[in-house]
């Protein structure tokens, strides 16, 4: 699973790697957790626009939010089968902003994060999945969930999952294409796509090589 990943470039970085044609409306973050709103690029009347989502899912047939955490990640072998996902991945699929993400290896209570990240420390994309629930008061929650896979060979050896990157030559099939053919991107990241470092993580905070560059503040939007 993804459980936790850090968009700690700018909001104009993010716009200029994704052209996504609004503001991007974010605080740079090294630790973007479920429950916390997340960024989006999706498509919005023939145009990729940036948004904030709740990461969790809630699928659009659900009567009501239900008590508990709801899916912070999509099975990529699954998601056109899964009643929770498919509307989903037909209909509302999505582009995750991210520049590094972090996983566990060891044993439960003596576990070690280590953080994943491109070489060059750049943008990449998670494939993701978007929902808009409403409730029968006229509530209205838009959620998401990220894609996962079968790991490459850096992540294989850390976790038995990774999240389902999408390349910049992909994204317009990934956002616009047939589902089919957005189902053919779900697939491991090519080997050596990202280098690993091991870090430490206490109270939600993580020390790495490569520290933020910007303050962090807090976000509430839910």
């Amino acid at each position: 699973m993804c459980g936790l990943y850090s968009l700690t470039r700018s909001p104009q970085e993010t716009r200029a790697w994704f052209k996504h044609a609004n503001d991007a409306d974010y605080p740079p973050r090294p630790h973007v957790a479920p429950g916390q709103p997340i960024g989006v690029v999706r498509m919005d009347h023939g145009e990729r626009r940036f948004a904030l989502v709740r990461w969790g899912f809630v699928p659009a047939w659900q009567k009501e939010i239900k008590p508990g955490k709801p899916p912070i990640n999509a099975r990529g072998e699954t998601a056109l089968e899964k009643p929770t996902f498919r509307n989903a991945m037909r209909r509302r699929r999505c582009l995750v902003p991210a520049d590094g993400f972090y996983e566990w290896s060891g044993e439960a209570g003596h576990k070690t994060p280590h953080f994943f990240s491109r070489p060059d420390h750049g943008l990449f994309a998670f494939a993701g999945l978007w929902e808009h629930w409403m409730g029968a008061d006229g509530s209205e929650l838009e959620t998401g969930a990220l894609m996962t896979i079968s790991p490459n060979a850096e992540v294989a050896a850390i976790h038995d999952r990774m999240p389902v990157i999408i390349q910049p030559q992909d994204y317009e099939v990934w956002l616009t294409g047939a589902v089919e053919d957005a189902a053919r991107l779900i697939r491991p990241a090519p080997d050596g796509t990202f280098s690993v470092a091991p870090t430490t993580i206490a109270r939600g905070r993580a020390a790495t090589a490569d520290p933020p560059r910007t303050r962090v503040r807090q976000l509430d939007l839910f």
